[in-house]
């Protein structure tokens, strides 16, 4: 694993592709929330390279999320790109639980440990 503060690959070109399975997905945001506080992380796992970063949008400045909403651009030998997006979902029988946004169906039922948030302290806010 590396850790590269301040840097990230800017826009990740997305292409039609397998995608990693969202378990995979859950650990690389689970290792970045925990270790890589203010920069990116770099793993690989498997055939997938993965970069993780918090989200730096505007709204995630405006709905206070912005150490809450992890981007994952992943990428495979070839060199197909994809992205995916994990945040703490707010509402519905995932409340409380990290999903992957768009997949959060296969979150719902994946055969996996528990991935509810920890809570933030007012200084993570």
């Amino acid at each position: 694993m590396t850790f590269v503060k301040g840097s990230f690959q800017r826009g990740c070109k997305i292409s039609h592709m397998d995608a990693p399975r969202v378990d995979v997905l859950l650990d690389v945001d689970r290792e970045h929330r925990a270790k890589a506080r203010a920069g990116a992380l770099h793993t690989r796992i498997g055939p997938w390279h993965f970069t993780a970063r918090f989200s730096n949008t505007e709204r995630a400045h405006k709905l206070h999320r912005m150490f809450d909403w992890v981007v994952i651009c992943y990428s495979d030998a070839e060199g197909n790109e994809g992205r995916a997006t994990v945040v703490t979902e707010l509402r519905g029988s995932l409340a409380g639980e990290r999903v992957v946004r768009g997949r959060e169906g296969e979150c719902a039922y994946g055969e996996r440990a528990s991935t509810r948030a920890p809570s933030l302290s007012a200084s993570d806010r």
